[in-house]
């Protein structure tokens, strides 16, 4: 109701001083067009977009301060009841004074709001309402014609409004003042037409805003994206809830003194900063709208306009902007100076999502730091939402198995026993498997790039490795599921902030098992493995190999992953002495690499035919070191018989003891069991003892063995 008042008086307002316009452009043409000018005054310049105090304005001040109706139906022109014109003497001023008695109206018209939030005269606003009328009533347009003279089109100029009004200023023209500043009015000079005598045009969102429709710039829609605006209510961890009335007490403060700094949001997880600027925004009373940095425009000109068209948007509108800059730090020249020169301009309230503080300090910034949730508070999360499906203890022991393994914020959290408990029966062990489930999904890290997902199928039974071996296999699973309870509950994690991720070096020779004993592990464990593609990490450009090690290490932190450095001689080879530029840059990507495995949360397996190769830094970073020994003859005979599956048709008289007489480690001894089964399928026969021996023979030439004929006999 208060809305519909609200358009009511707005549209009586636009009614009156149309009118008014009428007569006042009526008494111009019967006074006669060639006319000299009123004079101009000359007034003070003032700021293009006044800041808040001078609008006597705050950004976070809302009811009447903000425009009265966000969105309204556009209503009948303003124009259409309105009698016709017969000036008797005093018809002007009657009009006068009902368009003051019409301004009185709370909230305030929309172009009274316009003109004080613009910091506009009323010379300046009168000159809108002469552009504006030609959209709102056509009849204007004819009588500005009829006062231009013949021939003349029905536009404005800047000319018609000095005549036209009252107090003129020259001032108005400026491109610095908000009629042009602002892009509230087009100028149409084409040629060598002087700027007097251009014709206007009222821009469209301030036509619509001027009838009560309080919409965003179309032109904004292709750059930006409009938040969620059902994720305003998205819970928020303890710590994140904290950092956001941080941020909310910091900006209401520094709004009374110094106008609205710029926030930069600081940490590796952009989803948490955005739910932080979401919250923050609310609590202020302000939508979010997102722009993206590959998306921000580098040319100086374009960077101008969209800068003064979010300005103005956000005097119309409670409104906030999140710029997503992670990728700054790696951005080219040209874009980090767009983001610089864009940021730099007076915005109102905006978030930067960084990853770090940028090497070119921003201006007027407040910092604020935005983790993901802590493990403790995970667990929580984790305990609360589970306990009235699982019950006190089950819960209990759920939500700290969940925690030592993934790092998810609470929306995500929320999620997955949405999903989960959504599908599939009730029964507890289904239950806690989709929640398993669905979390090794979300984190599912982005690595198509750069890593190749292994279907993990092999299990214990698949190995045939040492006892020792085998046991410090298992012993990586268990920290892995023990991961909170050591970390958490038992307070190495408040003592330590460096090392709680998990790092194994397997060292063997080729086919000796590395790879498969890492899939039992991610099988195990139930996440997926990613074995490193080497050749997509390392760059010949200098600072390349750093940035994908780090994407890398990023996209598996959140724990669905298991990375598997295979060849890690490659990547993480000794430090050489610096003799030139190509050393110096070499050692510092082993540097970074050294750090960040240090830093990494997760589980990291480093696979290895050359141990001796590795950097011995790396050793101290290493919770495990396996070693998987060429096999004996009695781990061969094992290795043969798990080779051939039950559903494989074979002859009775397979000898496996003479089979693992050849020297051959497992994935030798692999190939040469697929080999012979091609063989017997080809031929439609089961695999015998002397398809077998030929798969051998075959095999002991391809690795350049001698072949001695006395043992295939």
């Amino acid at each position: 109701m208060a809305t519909d008042n609200w358009l009511d008086d707005n549209n009586r307002y636009l009614a009156v001083s149309l009118q008014w316009l009428r007569l006042k452009l009526q008494r111009l043409a019967d006074s006669g067009v060639s006319a000299p000018p009123a004079p101009v005054c000359a007034t003070p310049a003032a700021s293009p977009v006044p800041d808040a105090a001078a609008g006597k304005r705050s950004w976070f001040a809302l009811g009447q301060a903000t425009v009265a109706p966000a969105v309204s139906p556009v209503h009948a022109a303003a124009g259409a009841a309105l009698p016709a014109i017969a000036p008797p003497p005093r018809a002007l001023d009657e009009a006068a004074a009902r368009r003051g008695e019409a301004a009185r109206c709370e909230p305030p018209p929309a172009l009274l709001t316009l003109a004080q939030r613009m910091g506009m005269s009323d010379f300046e606003a009168d000159t809108l309402l002469l552009c504006a009328a030609v959209e709102l009533d056509p009849s204007i347009g004819s009588l500005i014609a009829a006062v231009r003279g013949a021939g003349s089109s029905g536009a404005p100029s800047f000319a018609l409004a000095l005549q036209l009004f009252d107090e003129p200023s020259w001032e108005a023209l400026s491109p610095h003042r908000p009629l042009r500043y602002a892009y509230l009015l087009d100028v149409s000079q084409p040629g060598a037409t002087t700027l007097t005598a251009a014709a206007l045009r009222a821009d469209e969102r301030i036509v619509h805003y001027l009838k009560g429709l309080n919409a965003p710039d179309e032109r904004l829609a292709t750059l930006l994206q409009i938040d969620d605006p059902e994720a305003d209510g998205r819970r928020l961890a303890p710590s994140q809830q904290a950092a956001a009335e941080q941020t909310v007490q910091q900006l209401q403060a520094l709004d009374q003194q110094a106008g609205v700094p710029l926030v930069a949001l600081l940490g590796r997880d952009a989803a948490s900063k955005l739910d932080v600027a979401r919250a923050v925004g609310a609590a202020l009373g302000r939508h979010l709208y997102r722009l993206s940095l590959d998306t921000l425009p580098t040319a100086r000109a374009d960077i101008e306009h969209l800068a003064r068209l979010w300005q103005r948007e956000c005097l119309l509108l409670p409104i906030a902007l999140h710029l997503e800059a992670d990728e700054l730090d790696g951005a080219p020249a040209d874009v980090a100076a767009a983001f610089h020169a864009f940021v730099g301009r007076p915005l109102g309230l905006v978030f930067v999502g960084l990853r770090e503080p940028p090497a070119k300090p921003l201006k007027n910034a407040i910092a604020i730091e935005i983790g993901r949730p802590t493990a403790a508070e995970q667990y929580d999360a984790w305990r609360g939402a589970l306990q009235p499906l699982l019950g006190a203890g089950d819960a209990a022991q759920g939500a700290a198995t969940l925690a030592g393994q993934f790092d998810l914020a609470q929306r995500e959290i929320d999620q997955a026993v949405v999903l989960a408990s959504a599908a599939g029966d009730s029964a507890k062990d289904n239950l806690f498997d989709r929640l398993w489930a669905a979390c090794c999904l979300h984190t599912r890290p982005r690595l198509d790039q750069l890593a190749q997902r292994i279907d993990a199928r092999a299990t214990w039974d698949d190995l045939v490795l040492s006892d020792e071996t085998m046991q410090l296999l298992h012993r990586i699973v268990e920290q892995v599921r023990q991961r909170y309870r050591v970390h958490e509950e038992w307070g190495y994690a408040r003592k330590m902030n460096r090392g709680l991720g998990l790092s194994a070096l397997f060292a063997g020779e080729s086919g000796t098992g590395k790879t498969m004993a890492a899939e039992v592990i991610a099988n195990e464990l139930k996440l997926a493995l990613y074995r490193i593609d080497l050749s997509a990490v390392v760059s010949k450009y200098i600072g390349e190999t750093e940035k994908n090690l780090r994407r890398l290490f990023d996209a598996a932190e959140q724990g669905g992953a298991i990375l598997l450095f295979d060849e890690a001689d490659a990547l993480f080879g000794k430090r050489s002495e610096v003799k030139d530029s190509h050393d110096r840059y070499a050692n510092i990507e082993i540097n970074y690499l050294l750090q960040r495995m240090e830093a990494f949360s997760g589980l990291a397996i480093l696979a290895t035919n050359m141990k001796s190769a590795l950097d011995v830094a790396f050793m101290r970073r290493l919770r495990f070191v396996l070693n998987f020994p060429y096999p004996g003859p009695t781990e061969r005979q094992r290795m043969w018989r798990q080779a051939l599956p039950a559903a494989v048709p074979r002859a009775e008289t397979i000898d496996f003891a003479r089979l693992a007489r050849f020297n051959f480690s497992g994935g030798n001894i692999h190939s040469a069991a697929l080999n012979a089964a091609f063989e017997a399928a080809a031929q439609g026969r089961p695999v015998t003892q002397a398809t077998l021996m030929a798969a051998v023979r075959r095999e002991l030439r391809k690795l350049d063995k001698p072949v001695n004929e006395g043992e295939f006999r």
